[in-house]
């Protein structure tokens, strides 16, 4: 019965050891924090086969503080960054197509179209330019005449066509209209003022 015990242990430093090592999901891990987080994986099940769970937990530790300097490394030099997790690549380039990047980096124009349509965007000819980051996920660009009209440019449109027209105010905020930023930045201003 000592795999449950061991099993219990492995899981309560194993949620330590990850929330150390950061909050990313799966498609945001680099390169070398996947191979690590794959190894904290397979090795956090031998102690309860082999029996040595104080090793395991030296090892995964090992790990997760490599992952840590890395990062620390890769915010101290641009060359140790560009070198451990490499830079975006542009795959569209002024409306155009780079098929030869695409090409290195493995991607077709299907998968493009599959990635841009998750980011609501219908159509290929409305991006100016398009990157592929470290990570794997999309970035873009939209050309002028595809952008959405944001606020500012309403509130200049108004003032243009109708000056010293206020816009309307939003009704008060109650519970229910508190901005999700706001909300975050009261609990921690709660917990601030509990520690004191």
């Amino acid at each position: 019965m000592d795999f449950i015990w061991q099993s219990a242990v492995l899981i309560v430093v194993g949620i330590i050891l990850l929330k150390i090592a950061g909050r990313k999901s799966i498609s945001q891990l680099t390169l070398a924090q996947t191979v690590v987080m794959l190894s904290i994986g397979m090795i956090i099940v031998q102690p309860v086969v082999q029996n040595s769970l104080i090793k395991t937990i030296m090892v995964s530790t090992f790990f997760i503080l490599s992952v840590v300097i890395i990062e620390y490394m890769q915010v101290k030099s641009n060359a140790m960054e560009k070198f451990i997790t490499g830079k975006a690549k542009l795959i569209i380039k002024n409306g155009e197509l780079d098929t030869k990047t695409m090409r290195k980096l493995r991607i077709t124009v299907d998968q493009l179209e599959m990635r841009l349509r998750i980011h609501g965007v219908s159509n290929l000819n409305d991006i100016k330019n398009a990157s592929l980051e470290v990570n794997g996920e999309l970035g873009y660009e939209l050309k002028d005449d595809a952008k959405p009209l944001t606020v500012g440019e309403f509130k200049k449109l108004m003032d243009m066509y109708f000056p010293g027209v206020q816009p309307a105010q939003p009704p008060s905020e109650g519970k229910k209209g508190l901005n999700l930023f706001e909300e975050l930045d009261g609990e921690e201003k709660k917990n601030q003022d509990y520690l004191q």
